[in-house]
C-alpha cells in the first residue's frame, strides 16, 4: 500500500476542499475539435453552436424538442420474447439487453409518443441509437407497428426519426422479418389517407434504410447525417473506386434527389408542422415560427420563395399525399 497516495493525498484534498470535476463537463466537437461546455450544448439541443454539428440525442429528448411545449403521451410497446434464438457472441444476448436497459432506462431501441405539432395531433416514432445502435429487432418492430396502429386509430399523421445501424444480428431472421412487417404498417397508414413524414438522422443505415426509413411522403434530414445501406468502407472495398466527397451524407442525397430537405434541428418542429397543415388542408398558423438558427431550409439545390410548397406541388414527388382532411373523411373506428 502506498501511504502517500492512499492516505496523505486524500487528507490534503479534503482539507483544501478539492472537488472532483465531472468528465463530461466539456465536450469536443467531432468536426473541429472545439471544446464546448455541456450546459451550453444542452441548451442548444446538442448542436455545436460554432460548427453546426448535430450530436446524437436520446429518443425522449428528441420527443421533448419535437412536440409543442414538450408535452406528449408515451405509446406502450407490446411485450415480446427477450431472446428467441438463445444467442451468444462475446456475451449472452440477455446480458447485453440488461446492460443497455440499465444504461438507457428504455425497454428497447424504439420510443413512440403522441402529442401536438403546430397544434396538430401527431404520432412520433424515434430510434434511440444508445440502445444497441438503434438496431431493429422484434421488440422494436412491434413498437413501430403499435405506433402506426395508434396513428390510424386516432386519424393522425406519423413522423419517423430513424437512427440505426440496421437489423439486430442477435435476432437473425426474426429481425429481418421486421422489414416487411413495418413496410405493411406504412402502407396501412397511407391507405387511411394520413401523411407519413421521415426525418433522417445520423446514422440511418442497413435494413432500416431499406424499409420504412425511405418510404415517407416527404423526407427531411438533419445536416451531415450519414444515410445509406452498406457502409462507406464496404462499398469502397467492393467497387475499388474512389467515392465522391461527402458520399452518403444528407447533403449528398439532397443533391441526388433522395432527400427533399436538409433542415436544422431547431427548425424541424415548425417545418413538419407546416408540411402537415398543408397536407391535411388545414389553415396555416397566423404567425409562423421564425427560424431559431437563421439557416433556413435547403430544397434539392433550388431556390424559390417557399420550398415546402415546391415539394407538395412537384409532380415528381414520390408519394404525394392527397390534400384532404384525413380526420374528416376517415370512418370512425369501431369501439
Amino acid at each position: 500500500m502506498n501511504w502517500i497516495t492512499n492516505y496523505v493525498r486524500p487528507k490534503i484534498n479534503s482539507m483544501f476542499g478539492r472537488r472532483e470535476v465531472a468528465e463530461n463537463l466539456w465536450i469536443k466537437c467531432p468536426e473541429t475539435g472545439e471544446m464546448v461546455f455541456h450546459k451550453d450544448l444542452e441548451s442548444n439541443q446538442w448542436v455545436i453552436p460554432s460548427s453546426g454539428y448535430h450530436m446524437k440525442i436520446s429518443a425522449k429528448a428528441r420527443l421533448g424538442y419535437f412536440f409543442d411545449d414538450g408535452a406528449y403521451e408515451l405509446i406502450p410497446a407490446p411485450k415480446v420474447p427477450q431472446d428467441p434464438l438463445k444467442f451468444r457472441d462475446t456475451k449472452k444476448y440477455v446480458d447485453r439487453l440488461r446492460e443497455h436497459r440499465t444504461k438507457t432506462e428504455l425497454d428497447d431501441a424504439i420510443v413512440a409518443g403522441i402529442g401536438k405539432v403546430s397544434g396538430i395531433e401527431t404520432v412520433a416514432c424515434v430510434h434511440d441509437f444508445n440502445f444497441i445502435a438503434g438496431s431493429l429487432g422484434v421488440a422494436a418492430g412491434e413498437a413501430i407497428i403499435a405506433a402506426f396502429e395508434t396513428a390510424v386509430k386516432r386519424h393522425c399523421p406519423l413522423v419517423m426519426f430513424p437512427a440505426s445501424g440496421g437489423a439486430r444480428m442477435q435476432e437473425g431472421i426474426l429481425s429481418l422479418m421486421q422489414l416487411p412487417r413495418t413496410t405493411v404498417a406504412v402502407e396501412m397508414l397511407k391507405e387511411a389517407g394520413l401523411p407519413y413524414i421521415v426525418v433522417l438522422t445520423n446514422p440511418t443505415t442497413g435494413g432500416v434504410s431499406a424499409s420504412y426509413a425511405m418510404l415517407g411522403d416527404v423526407h427531411l434530414a438533419e445536416p451531415g447525417a450519414e444515410i445509406g445501406f452498406a457502409g462507406r468502407r464496404v462499398i469502397l472495398q467492393t467497387i475499388r473506386e474512389q467515392l465522391p466527397e461527402g458520399f452518403q451524407t444528407s447533403e449528398y442525397l439532397l443533391e441526388h434527389g433522395m432527400v427533399d430537405m436538409v433542415t436544422h434541428r431547431h427548425d424541424i418542429p415548425s417545418t413538419v408542422g407546416r408540411l402537415l397543415r398543408m397536407m391535411l388542408n388545414q389553415p396555416a398558423l397566423e404567425k409562423p415560427e421564425a427560424s431559431a438558427t437563421g439557416n433556413g431550409i435547403t430544397l434539392n439545390g433550388t431556390g424559390g420563395s417557399d420550398p415546402i410548397v415546391q415539394i407538395l406541388d412537384d409532380p415528381g414527388t414520390r408519394a404525394k399525399p392527397p390534400l384532404v382532411d384525413a380526420r374528416r373523411e376517415a370512418t370512425p373506428a369501431a369501439n
